[in-house]
């Protein structure tokens, strides 16, 4: 039996200001989306309230851009409040997955805000022509006298707020905190929010659209003036790993909120990989900067694409992306398997020979790459009723779980996957002309425990295979390759998984 307590150790679930121990305070978005699919299966309401406070008070933090999207790093304190500035994009997709899995579970607004606002960001500051995703802005950035000072872009000081603000500024002040719990240093503010919308309205007795209005109105005129500042530099390099993860920031936000820009930009970021960073023999490249890739992939180049592309295939049908997905796995046997540890090392072992293999097992801010790999195989194991890969995927976290109980935030990911043991994991095959449409909708719900596969036409993919009916579309709700009888109903067909 899986049990989370409210206590880990000694550090602790702060369930007032959300996360996990005190300053400084990491997002780590893995330990979220473990902890929320563990309260929603489990029916553990204490857990699931806390993730929801972690979310919320993130989202009114410094930690998160209010005026231009976005997360830096970390929070220095422990109110999410004054971050360190640097944005990263390992950062920002992760959390926009885990956002839209939140906003599928809750429907809380905030949480939809949050992500179009980021990937309104990811858009205008980390997007390369080619499709390609930038790695991060700096921290730093020069003030009005050419000093490189952190935060200059962003902060602002009261008397240049009430300067732009004019009559909002009272309203704004109220809304933003420019006052004592809002205050950083040296007469700079970093904007932070305490209440929720609903709660403001009432407490200033104005309407919901008044509110929207003049924040809309207030950020234009802030991100306006921010663009006569001197610009934080920008990391302009690419990587395939932090692409991956963006990737699937786009696929997730577009299976929740349906908006095409995000699957047609990560279509985009798909094709960028294979056509610059895999090469003829089936291998990845790590980076691409002016035109260029050199350095050879590393394990967590294969673990992130590949989860990805599975992402890919489930909300397009498209059959390419899982075939992708099944090749960079094999390659991944070949060239990084180790079959004494039952784990995958870090480096290829077609590259010069280590004196030393490292084998990333260990969660951080971003999974490690075995715990990935892992959670892929179990996947791919069941599109393609692959044995060997279910028992790979079974002895990689049998290897781990040792070490499981002494630090579990180490291990979110690998307890994301034990859920897949623990509790019923299904298989939604969809078949028939409407499986895109009906699809579409079944991915809108918060259902973690499941993989999507579909055909518009007859399919030879193991779970769909001999299910095609002409003029029909049929969903099987299957566990452990034994199916419930078909429906035409998606309704029903969730409902099938979720009793």
């Amino acid at each position: 039996m899986l049990i989370v307590s409210l206590k880990t150790g000694p550090r602790h679930f702060d369930t007032n200001k959300g996360g996990i121990g005190n300053a400084p305070k990491f997002m780590m978005p893995n330990n979220y989306q473990f902890l929320m699919r563990y309260g929603y299966q489990y029916d553990n309401l204490p857990v699931l309230e806390f993730v929801k406070t972690t979310l919320t008070k993130m989202a009114y933090g410094g930690v998160y851009d209010q005026i231009g999207g976005g997360f830096s790093r970390y929070s220095v304190d422990d109110k999410w409040h004054v971050p360190h500035f640097e944005k990263m994009l390992y950062d920002n997709g992760q959390l926009v997955s885990l956002y839209s899995d939140a906003y599928a579970l809750t429907n809380n607004d905030l949480y939809k805000q949050v992500v179009v606002e980021t990937l309104e960001f990811i858009a205008l500051e980390l997007t390369d022509h080619s499709g390609g995703f930038y790695s991060s802005l700096d921290a730093d950035s020069l003030t009005e006298t050419e000093a490189l000072e952190e935060g200059a872009f962003y902060v602002r000081t009261k008397d240049a707020l009430q300067t732009h603000l004019a009559e909002d500024f009272e309203l704004f002040s109220d809304y933003y905190n420019i006052n004592g719990y809002g205050y950083w240093e040296h007469k700079n503010y970093v904007l932070i929010r305490k209440e929720s919308d609903d709660h403001f309205i009432l407490e200033h007795s104005i309407s919901m659209a008044s509110l929207q209005e003049k924040k809309h109105r207030w950020k234009t005129v802030l991100l306006n003036e921010r663009e006569k500042r001197a610009r934080p530099r920008l990391d302009d390099k690419i990587l395939t790993s932090w692409n991956a993860l963006m990737l699937k920031g786009y696929i997730d936000a577009y299976r929740v909120l349906g908006n095409d820009t995000y699957l047609k930009t990560a279509l985009k970021n798909a094709h960028f990989i294979i056509n610059n960073q895999l090469k003829e023999d089936g291998s990845l490249f790590h980076n691409y900067k002016n035109g260029t890739a050199s350095i050879p992939g590393f394990l967590e180049d294969y673990a992130t694409t590949t989860e990805a592309f599975i992402s890919l295939y489930e909300v397009t049908l498209d059959q390419q992306w899982l075939k992708s997905a099944k090749a960079l796995t094999d390659y991944a046997f070949d060239a990084f398997y180790n079959e004494s540890s039952q784990l995958f090392q870090f480096t290829s072992k077609k590259e010069q020979a280590l004196v030393v293999k490292t084998f990333e097992y260990r969660d951080n801010v971003i999974p490690a790459s075995n715990s990935i790999m892992a959670k892929n195989l179990f996947k791919l194991a069941l599109y393609f009723d692959n044995q060997y890969y279910y028992k790979t995927a079974t002895a990689m976290l049998h290897n781990v779980k040792p070490e499981m109980s002494k630090y579990g935030s180490a291990f979110s990911n690998w307890l994301d996957l034990m859920l897949n043991y623990t509790k019923p994991f299904y298989e939604v095959a969809i078949v028939g002309e409407q499986a895109i449409d009906k699809a579409s909708v079944l991915n809108t719900h918060y259902i973690p425990n499941k993989i999507v596969a579909g055909s518009t036409t007859e399919n030879e993919l193991p779970l769909l295979k001999n299910r095609f009916s002409e003029g029909e579309t049929f969903l099987y709700v299957c566990e452990n390759n034994a199916c419930k009888l078909p429906t035409t109903s998606t309704i029903e067909a969730i409902n099938l998984i979720k009793r």
